[in-house]
């Protein structure tokens, strides 16, 4: 691979940087909004699943009130 000056480096980077298509305001807030949705759908899932767990082994180990 041969060396290249930080001038052209940065020259090529400016050229690829240009070839991607970035999306709008409007796909990143949906985006933005979906992962705090699914984040939060997550967070609840694996809640349920604790407390589910919990129970089963304190009913099991007899450590229930």
């Amino acid at each position: 691979m041969a060396k290249v000056s930080p001038i052209e480096f940065f020259r090529q980077v400016r050229q690829e940087t240009a070839k991607v298509t970035w999306p709008s305001r409007k796909e990143t807030l949906i985006t933005t909004a979906m992962v705090f949705v699914m984040g939060l759908v997550a967070a609840v899932f694996f809640f349920v699943v604790d407390t589910i767990l919990r129970y089963g082994v304190q009913l099991i180990l007899g450590l229930g009130s």
